[in-house]
């Protein structure tokens, strides 16, 4: 889908920048590593816990490199997008660390640069490498992502998509006061500014409303809706789908010119300016994914997660070129497909969390690997937050995660005050992933089950899966007072295919 994107305009000024920036690493070898997933995935987190290992020689057996010694250190240096706002990581450690709070997620796109100075593993390598690598972190919303598909629809095209996506069983309720509004207007009628302002904010509300927890869905654009940043208030955020469009020309001065003309300068000037400056430029992708919160929200939340994966997947430019190429053109030869939270689950449930999240990325991980890219998928916790243990009732021995529950998060009515550690069964997920996928069964949204106690099993139903929230965990000191590195749950094991091979 990537290439249906651009104009041969557009295609010349990427090819410029990509040349461009392929003559600076030529002295300074550099790596761009997007990171990307929808809010509350674990965007910060993930990459707090990357640099902070790094940085501090964390505890990673699976990344080669620093297994084997030969990383001399990891420091952070100036960006080299001057317009990019720089990633807060300093503000997001104190966060973990000191105040044991998660750090804010994230709302605009950002940036850091991480430079590892290293020995190569082989004579050979020695003798033509520099020896330093710089990792040039981008972390962007997800949600902006999701709007690239945008460039090659028209605005009848969004209207009828968004209208048929509202009627769906698991937004109908959401929908129902947009949909109202939309019917009582007529988009032959006069352009007028108060309509148009309604009718978007309605739209809005309504997307704001399916991205919260009871629902947890994740294919909303435009994105910018949700996270407006500078641009809130303006003309290109001031527009809304209309029902029952043909795709006759409108007529000029109506309603339906004014919201098809706002629709393409939001394509102009939002979508495709994020698509040529960032995304084109890319060299490897990981991909973050809240499963857990879409399956505490029902089968409903799963497939939406699954569209919108799909969808994000088709936006990047997966492959392999060649020594000529690769001076105009930038592929994503690795991709990472990451189910974040793994430590809210017992260790025995992270392969079929790894297999409920293959199961999400299975279409666009077909077509990436006929490109030739390198596709992955793990289950992970980059900041851990949890640790496992067992917990005896009577004849039975039950596996159980202990850690903090956040303040105002519930399990069989108990509310936690965000203080007192606690043992849970978390529950199993289930052998057969398809279930999970199922919206033709019962809608559970407003029943969505309670979390097991230690005590407590249910037999052979299956029961609306619950996961809490955890604090961040309080760190170990050594004897002599220096605090560890952030603990995780297969962190290495990311870090080792997305920037080994260019440590080795």
């Amino acid at each position: 889908m990537a290439s249906s994107l651009t104009t041969f305009t557009d295609e010349a000024k990427i090819a410029l920048d990509t040349l461009s920036g392929r003559a600076t690493g030529l002295f300074s070898p550099s790596l761009r590593l997007g990171v990307t997933g929808l809010s509350r995935a674990g965007k910060t987190v993930f990459i707090s816990a990357f640099v902070h290992n790094l940085i501090h020689g964390g505890r990673l057996p699976l990344f080669e490199a620093q297994k084997s010694g030969r990383i001399a250190r990891a420091f952070l240096e100036e960006q080299p997008d001057d317009a990019v706002p720089r990633f807060q990581y300093e503000d997001h450690i104190a966060a973990l660390v000191n105040d044991r709070l998660w750090p804010d997620s994230t709302r605009a796109i950002s940036e850091l640069r991480l430079t590892i100075e290293y020995e190569s593993a082989s004579g050979w390598s020695r003798m033509f490498s520099s020896g330093r690598l710089s990792v040039d972190i981008v972390d962007y919303p997800g949600e902006w992502l999701l709007d690239l598909p945008l460039l090659g629809k028209s605005y009848a095209d969004f209207s009828h998509e968004a209208f048929d996506m509202a009627v769906l069983r698991v937004r109908a309720d959401l929908s129902q006061e947009w949909r109202a509004l939309s019917a009582a207007v007529d988009p032959n009628a006069d352009a007028d500014e108060m309509t148009a302002r309604r009718l978007a904010e309605s739209f809005a509300a309504y997307l704001k409303a399916c991205k919260l927890d009871e629902r947890a869905l994740s294919t909303l654009p435009p994105g910018r809706f949700l996270m407006p940043g500078d641009l809130e208030g303006s003309p290109a955020l001031t527009f809304a789908p209309l029902p029952g469009l043909s795709e006759r020309r409108a007529r000029s001065g109506s309603l339906q010119a004014m919201m098809e003309r706002r629709y393409e300068a939001y394509k102009t000037h939002v979508v495709k300016p994020f698509f040529r400056e960032h995304i084109t430029r890319l060299d490897r992708q990981i991909v973050v994914i809240d499963a857990l919160q879409a399956l505490n929200a029902g089968p409903g939340a799963m497939a939406d997660l699954e569209r919108a994966v799909t969808e994000i997947l088709a936006c990047f430019r997966p492959g392999r070129g060649n020594f000529l190429t690769d001076f105009f053109l930038r592929r994503i030869d690795r991709i990472l497909v990451a189910a974040t939270k793994a430590d809210h689950l017992h260790h025995e449930s992270h392969d079929r969390l790894q297999s409920i999240v293959r199961r999400l990325a299975d279409r666009a991980v077909a077509r990436a690997n006929f490109t030739g890219a390198d596709v992955d998928v793990v289950a992970l916790a980059a900041v851990r937050a949890t640790r496992e243990g067992t917990v005896k009732q009577g004849r039975e021995t039950l596996p159980v995660i202990i850690g903090t529950p956040l303040k105002g998060e519930k399990i069989n009515g108990e509310t936690f005050d965000g203080r007192t550690e606690t043992a849970i069964f978390p529950g199993d997920l289930p052998e057969k992933i398809d279930a999970v996928f199922d919206v033709s069964g019962p809608d559970r949204r407003q029943n969505p089950g309670h979390r097991q106690s230690p005590g407590h099993r249910q037999g052979n139903e299956d029961p609306a899966i619950r996961f809490v929230r955890f604090r961040p965990p309080k760190l170990e000191r050594t004897a002599e007072g220096v605090t560890l590195s952030l603990p995780h749950i297969r962190l290495d094991r990311a870090l080792q295919f997305l920037i080994g091979d260019h440590l080795a």
